[in-house]
């Protein structure tokens, strides 16, 4: 993976916006985006190609986890539900019902801890700006 030294080398930083994130695991992150999520994510974060265009099922591609996508828009323990129980059932129990979602579910993959170690991963390739407002819609439940 590309980015993976890039990111890094700015862990201390990228880990340090949110005590959530203050002792995860960079590097088993990396390894586990790698074997769970960068098959539609993309190995360097950067999503499937036309990530806002549906496809014909109604299904958007995935979007990048990079800064250029919507992660870092979305509080820790919506991230955290959408890995663990896939988009569909993350949504609802959120109260949105009229967005169709391609996210499986990983529960039986992965542990919190681990999603927490992957979403560190991704939150390590964000400018401190994005960082710090994904914090803080987190601390305020957005």
């Amino acid at each position: 993976m590309r980015c993976t030294a890039l990111l890094f080398a700015c862990a201390a930083t990228a880990v340090e916006a949110d005590h959530r994130f203050a002792d995860r695991d960079l590097q088993a992150g990396a390894a586990l985006y790698a074997e769970n999520c960068a098959s539609c994510h993309g190995a360097d974060l950067e999503g499937q190609s036309d990530w806002r265009s549906p496809g014909t099922d109604g299904i958007l591609p995935a979007p990048p986890h990079d800064v250029t996508g919507h992660t870092w828009h979305h509080d820790t323990d919506l991230l955290v539900d959408y890995t663990l129980k896939g988009g569909a059932a993350a949504l609802a129990a959120r109260g949105v019902t009229d967005f169709r979602s391609g996210m499986p579910a990983f529960e039986t993959v992965l542990s919190e801890d681990e999603v927490l170690d992957i979403l560190a991963f991704i939150r390590a390739a964000w400018p401190d700006e994005a960082r710090e407002i994904q914090r803080q819609r987190s601390h305020g439940g957005n």
